[in-house]
């Protein structure tokens, strides 16, 4: 078994168009070097300069919520998403898998999944792990509503009304890739 295909991650970032957003060109850039210059760019345990993460902007049908999940180790709220695994048979299916691990929402397929964001950022080390990059490409999917369960590593799930991201701390990056999904301005 081997980690999502190299060449089609690739080439999804290649593709990707910052817009505009000088974090997202930033990215996009320190992204695609670490996939043409490191021999291991998928393994959660390539620390220097990072590895590759994917994660899922989960928007309800009526297009008035996102999902959410609260992130104990990070202690805010953030997009489903996570490290990909060996058996993953591509990055879209990583962030699929992820957004059922954490909260229980399922989906039928990923592959038309489109990239809306890629955020570079900092995670701060553990006692096993020394602190480290996540080069997390972001997808969008619409949902109907479901109800969601969270699992570890997250303390919480809930669907977010998007007049509501000021009180649950949404960051920039995440905004942003929901503008993306959405198609308007937050």
């Amino acid at each position: 078994m081997t980690y999502p295909p190299l060449e089609l991650t690739l080439s999804l970032v290649k593709a990707f168009d910052p817009a505009g957003n000088d974090r997202a060109a930033r990215s996009k850039l320190a992204t695609h070097t670490l996939l043409e210059r490191n021999a291991a760019p998928f393994d959660r345990k390539t620390f220097d300069p990072g590895h590759i993460t994917a994660s899922a902007v989960v928007v309800a049908a009526e297009r008035q919520a996102v999902l959410l999940v609260y992130h104990k180790k990070l202690a805010r709220w953030l997009q489903p998403g996570g490290h990909a695994e060996r058996a993953d048979p591509d990055i879209q299916t990583t962030a699929m898998r992820e957004v059922l691990e954490e909260t229980g929402v399922a989906f039928q397929d990923a592959s038309d999944w489109p990239l809306v964001g890629i955020d570079v950022h900092e995670i701060p080390g553990t006692e096993t792990e020394p602190n480290h990059r996540h080069h997390d490409l972001c997808f969008s999917v619409e949902a109907s509503r479901c109800q969601v369960a969270a699992v570890e590593p997250v303390a919480g799930a809930t669907w977010c009304p998007i007049a509501d991201l000021d009180r649950y701390g949404v960051d920039q990056a995440l905004r942003t890739c929901l503008t993306r999904a959405l198609h308007v301005t937050l």
